[in-house]
């Protein structure tokens, strides 16, 4: 039987000390473990609820500690996180087993000095009747950085550029799970026919209003497994970056160029858009990530897709001429930290090296468009210096691009000031990742 609390910390150790990615980690103990659904939903919720709270267990477990939190060793740290969040978070697990469980995990580490520091702190904190105390709420940076475990950095970022009561809903927005989200292949199925089919499997579907063929879907088990995933009638994209898809708005018979493609869902999007009538190239630095781009396209029936390795911030590749570009740029995924909560614990996050190279890929993609060609910019980031800024250098520096306004589906709205050619997207208010996007079009031919 499979020891699910210590396949979590194996992960969990992976991720914080070793800088593993925490889906793929997960993933992969998932199958070489061959764990039932059952415990890959028990694992999933340790690994992600641990990687989640981390910052708010400290500050717990820093008041039921004799020894100051950095001088705890990272391995017994690690056990104390996974049982003060089934103390806290996992009503379903008795205390006695977290307690119970943590101690022997701590000697199965070879941890045996260890193991009665981690019983005395769970046992302090279970006879305290699980009380703890939070930061004094006047300090919001300190209070919402503890409370929604997020790095006063990023929170004091938020906090002056969305203001309190945004930056308090964008926090909430990141903690916990993303649903399911999955595109209809209209080029082989309809939405209601999808739904039907899906409902037939036990699967339910739930359509996206501000997207008409967008399904959040629930009860999938593994999608890998569902015949409607094999036959191509739906592939997985979030709502945010099936929006900004939507938007850049590729037309059937026009050529359109994906910079930064991998893994393919604004490509993907831009062809059933196009009626699988046009072509589409998809970029990216790396042969393996195209070859998936490849596999997907096969599996959906889209044949208007073309791979080829580029670097798009070198000027020496230079697209042949096209109707529209998509620059998905590299960022630091601020806006996905439900998904990859781990991003948001990265020291070096390198900002302004991304904001030079996000600005490269932006002048390069727009040298190959023509007079009215379409340039759109995208990034999965909460940051100015990678999103709005880096659209008033070049609009500063390129007199022939102007911004195009976003026509936005209805339910969509602007949540801060901004020019009309932009939307940010935050965590917490529409259900989908946080998101920038930006439309401009080369002065000359209008549609």
């Amino acid at each position: 039987m499979a020891n699910v609390r210590r396949i979590a910390y194996d992960i969990i150790y992976r991720v914080l000390c070793e800088d593993a990615y925490s889906a793929i980690a997960l993933n992969n103990s998932i199958k070489e473990n061959q764990l039932s659904s059952l415990d890959s939903g028990f694992l999933s919720a340790l690994v992600y609820g641990v990687l989640e709270r981390k910052l708010t267990l400290e500050y717990i477990i820093r008041q039921y500690s004799s020894i100051r939190i950095r001088k705890i060793e990272q391995k017994t740290l690690i056990i104390l996180y996974l049982g003060m969040y089934q103390l806290l978070y996992m009503d379903k697990v008795p205390d006695s087993a977290a307690v119970n469980e943590s101690v022997k995990l701590s000697k199965q580490l070879g941890l045996s000095k260890s193991a009665g520091f981690v019983n005395a702190v769970l046992r302090s904190f279970i006879r305290a009747e699980k009380a703890y105390d939070m930061p004094d709420i006047s300090d919001r940076v300190k209070y919402l950085s503890v409370v929604y475990s997020c790095p006063e950095d990023i929170v004091s970022v938020w906090h002056e550029r969305f203001g309190d009561e945004l930056c308090e809903k964008m926090l909430g927005g990141i903690i916990g799970r993303p649903p399911l989200t999955v595109r209809v292949n209209t080029l082989k199925t309809s939405t209601d026919d999808l739904i039907r089919s899906l409902s037939e499997r036990g699967i339910t579907a739930e359509r996206i209003s501000f997207l008409p063929d967008a399904l959040n879907l629930s009860g999938t088990g593994s999608l890998e497994a569902l015949p409607e995933f094999d036959d191509g009638l739906f592939y997985v994209e979030d709502a945010a970056s099936q929006l900004c898809a939507e938007m850049f708005g590729a037309e059937q018979g026009e050529v359109v160029c994906d910079v930064c493609a991998a893994p393919g869902g604004k490509s993907f999007y831009s062809a059933i858009r196009m009626n699988n009538r046009g072509e589409v190239n998809s970029y990216d630095l790396h042969e393996h990530k195209l070859r998936l781009i490849d596999y997907g396209a096969e599996r959906l029936g889209i044949n208007i897709i073309k791979t080829s390795v580029r670097n798009a911030a070198k000027r020496d590749s230079i697209l042949s001429e096209c109707d529209r570009v998509l620059c998905d740029v590299p960022c630091s995924g601020l806006g996905i930290l439900r998904r990859k909560p781990e991003i948001r614990y990265k020291k070096d996050t390198n900002i302004d090296i991304l904001a030079e190279l996000q600005y490269s890929i932006l002048c390069v993609g727009a040298d190959s468009l023509p007079n009215g060609g379409v340039l759109m910019y995208s990034t999965c980031t909460l940051n100015d210096s990678e999103n709005i800024d880096i659209i008033n250098r070049f609009l500063s520096e390129h007199s022939e691009f102007i911004p195009e306004p976003l026509s936005l589906p209805q339910g969509i709205n602007h949540v801060i000031d901004e020019p009309d050619c932009c939307l940010t997207l935050v965590p917490g208010m529409y259900d989908t990742d946080g998101f920038f996007m930006c439309k401009l079009r080369k002065a000359g031919r209008h549609d």
